[in-house]
This record gives structure tokens, sequence and C-alpha cells, in this order.
């Protein structure tokens, strides 16, 4: 039995047919088959159903590749733990970032960072806060991005920046023209948040200690653009992370009303598991967006974390 049998078997489990499998792991059809087939031979079991389409995974093959998965993740591990007792900045890192930070930060520090760091590759998948939890756990991410606090006792949760919020109040709206509103001027009738599914949805409720949003009419966006849009077009207003302000364009942008002090913020977290060992990636991912995040947001009160070994 060898790790490179375990890799192709959950390839061909991943996938459904041993075809797209080999293409993926990089080798030919015929090989890759032999190997899978030599695995099963040695274990004495049938791991797929072959004469079934798509393929199937028998019912002890499906223990089998529970077992394979443990097996493949715990030697990957090995080299991670080279890697952090040497201090050496290299190799995959797989990140999961919330949809609400993602277009914002990820141009902001992306392409710094494979400039300086040209060992790393990075694999960034956008994902809600509960699937970010889930994948943290089984190790299907090595980090993440995300809205902090999460009470789970299994992250590590490291602030990079706390993030305020802003107010969009088009110039038709009976809010405009304040220099700057307090979370009691805030109505449930006119405003417009996110879907459910959000943190960001939940974060602005319980700011505005508002139990639901308008019931006149169900509003399913999980786009800032989009509540702008429909601001501008009618009787509402919405609130966004500042971060999204500077996209904004000067006609938009002067629609922008601050918060009175203290201003509702957000904090944005590196999280990791417990057990996470790619911790020197994971020091350099966080010391470069710490750094390039200075420059954007200008709210005095605001804090910029720095990194701590």
């Amino acid at each position: 039995m060898t790790i490179t049998q375990l890799k192709y078997t959950l390839a061909v489990a991943e996938h459904g047919n041993f075809t797209t499998a080999s293409d993926k792991c990089f080798v030919t059809q015929p090989t890759l088959s032999m190997q899978v087939q030599k695995l099963e031979e040695e274990l004495g079991v049938l791991i797929f159903n072959r004469s079934t389409k798509p393929l199937q995974v028998t019912e002890i093959g499906n223990k089998v590749l529970i077992q394979a998965k443990k097996i493949v993740e715990e030697s990957s591990r090995m080299s991670d733990v080279i890697s952090e007792e040497k201090g050496i900045i290299g190799g995959t890192l797989k990140v999961g970032i919330i949809p609400t930070v993602s277009p914002t930060l990820l141009p902001l520090f992306l392409n710094i960072f494979t400039k300086k760091h040209k060992n790393v590759e990075l694999k960034i998948e956008e994902l809600n806060t509960e699937t970010i939890n889930k994948k943290i756990e089984d190790n299907s991410i090595d980090c993440a991005i995300a809205a902090t606090p999460l009470d789970n006792n299994n992250i590590i949760e490291r602030p990079l920046y706390y993030e305020p919020f802003v107010a969009y109040v088009p110039d038709h709206h009976f809010l405009s023209g304040n220099k700057m509103l307090e979370l009691s001027d805030l109505s449930n009738s006119d405003l417009l948040i996110l879907q459910d599914g959000h943190c960001f949805r939940n974060q602005v409720l319980n700011l505005c200690s508002i139990e639901d949003i308008n019931k006149q009419y169900e509003l399913k966006s999980g786009s800032f653009e989009t509540l702008i849009n429909l601001s501008n077009n009618g009787p509402w207003m919405t609130i966004i992370p500042y971060l999204h302000s500077n996209n904004l364009s000067q006609k938009n942008l002067e629609n922008i009303i601050p918060f009175e002090d203290p201003s509702p913020a957000r904090e944005i977290s590196m999280i990791y598991s417990k057990s996470q060992l790619k911790l020197p990636v994971i020091n350099a991912l966080m010391t470069t967006i710490s750094s390039v995040i200075r420059g954007q947001i200008k709210y005095n009160d605001i804090k910029i974390m720095s990194p701590v070994s």
C-alpha cells in the first residue's frame, strides 16, 4: 500500500470516474486504474462497483476512503512539521474567505504577496462562515479570513483589522445631508441588507436592534452593489463595510455617511485550527494583509492589528 495509491483512489471517488481522476492526477488512465486495482487486491475488497454508471463506492469502500483520507492528510503534515521547524515560507496554502470581504481585500494583498513569496501556492475559496468552520475542522482548508468572534473552541482567531460600517444614504432619503448618523436613526422600514446566510446581515441586525426587515417584499441578494443600486432608485438606504466604499464612483461616494463614535465595526481575523502546522506561511500572509490595510482605513479610532508569532 502506498500514499500514491491512496491519492489515486480518493481522486476516483471525488470525480466519479477513472478518466477524469487520471487527468486531475496527471497520469494515464491505465496507470491510475492499475494502482487502484493493486490497492483493492492487497486489501482483499472492492472499493468501487465498476458495473454501475456513474461509478459507485461500495459499502466497505466508504470505510476504506475515510481511512485513506486520514492517512493522506497526515502524510502531508510531515513536510509541514519540517517547514514550521525551519521557518520555511513555501508550499500550498488553502485559504477560505467570506464573500463580504473577498471583493475588497483580495485585490489589496494578493499580487503583493505572490510576488514576495514565489514559493507559496495560494488556493483561495470564497465560502460562508458555516462552511469555513466545517472545512477548517476537517482540514479541507488551512486557514480562513472571516468576521469574528466565532465561538469555536477548536479554532484560533487572530484579528487582522477592525472595519467600520458606513451608511449609504441617497440624496432623496430623509437622512441625506447629515454629516454623521447614530444607530438610533436607522429604521427597519427603509433599510436594505444582505440575505440570510451572510454574517454581515446578522451583525447589522444586532447593531440596530432590528428583529427583521420590511415584510412588504422579500429581497435575496448577496451583493452590496445591488443594495446600492436599489437604494439609488427607491426609498431605501443601506449599510456597507467601509472598504466597499473605496470602490464607489465619485457620485455614489457622496452618499456615504459615517456613524458617530464609537463607530460600529466588524472584526476581521485570520482563523485556523489549533493543530495547524503551516504557521510560517500564515504569519507571512497576515503581515502582508496588515501592511496593505493600513493605507486603506482612514478612521483614527479603527485599530489595525499586528500579527504575533
